[in-house]
């Protein structure tokens, strides 16, 4: 039987994606831009630094009280790129998210995909089958509450997958004990995919998760 993994993240980008935001729905705040500097804004919001390699930084509000991200990089300042980050989280942020997201596909169907994270959960712990096939040609390494899983050559800055587990209770201070394996797949991997055709890499997407963790997995979006 195929296990669940279910999108938990997707980054979209196109040269202006705040254009589809310029209405009544929604305030855009300029946290970091020429003469703007508001780190601390950005921190309250999102609960991570505003880290160096982002030129741009703005804070998309809703009318349903989301937080979204949209940034520009160093390495492309040319490109803004919108962050619907947790759409499977157990909570009513997810749920409203994955509406926001949900209304908003006809539009930006055509830009874009950077990242997209495929969450398969665990009720207790991960197998440990699963994690000795992880840890089978990947070195772990632990940061705070997450183990990430990277190869010799991803060390470094990688644009093309990322690994890790967590305890998904401990993030939400939820009892249910969850603890997810997330797979990122990110810009080099994707091969600028449509959001359209966000379906299509999924085959792809699986096989590589079966590839590094064993499991047979079905993902579903929305």
């Amino acid at each position: 039987m195929k296990l669940k993994g279910v999108i938990d993240s997707l980054n979209a980008c196109n040269s202006d994606l705040e254009d589809y935001f310029i209405n009544d729905d929604y305030i855009i705040q300029t946290v970091k831009s020429v003469g703007v500097f508001n780190p601390d804004v950005w921190k309250e919001a999102f609960k991570k630094p505003l880290t160096k390699n982002i030129v741009e930084a703005k804070i998309l509000h809703t009318s349903t009280g989301l937080t979204i991200p949209l940034k520009r990089y160093s390495r492309s300042p040319q490109t803004q790129v919108i962050e619907f980050a947790g759409l499977h989280g157990y909570n009513e942020r997810s749920k409203l998210l994955s509406e926001l997201l949900q209304g908003l596909k006809e539009q930006i169907q055509h830009e874009q995909v950077t990242r997209l994270d495929v969450a398969i959960d665990f009720k207790g712990n991960i197998p440990n089958k699963v994690i000795k096939k992880l840890c089978k040609d990947r070195e772990p390494f632990k940061f705070m509450n997450t183990i990430y899983y990277k190869s010799n050559s991803e060390k470094k800055q990688n644009y093309y997958m990322n690994i890790k587990t967590y305890n998904k209770s401990l993030t939400k201070n939820d009892t249910q004990n969850i603890h997810r394996l997330e797979f990122v797949f990110m810009r080099d991997y994707l091969k600028k995919i449509q959001v359209k055709d966000i379906e299509k890499s999924f085959k792809r997407m699986e096989k590589s998760i079966k590839k590094f963790s064993g499991l047979e997995v079905q993902i579903s979006f929305l």
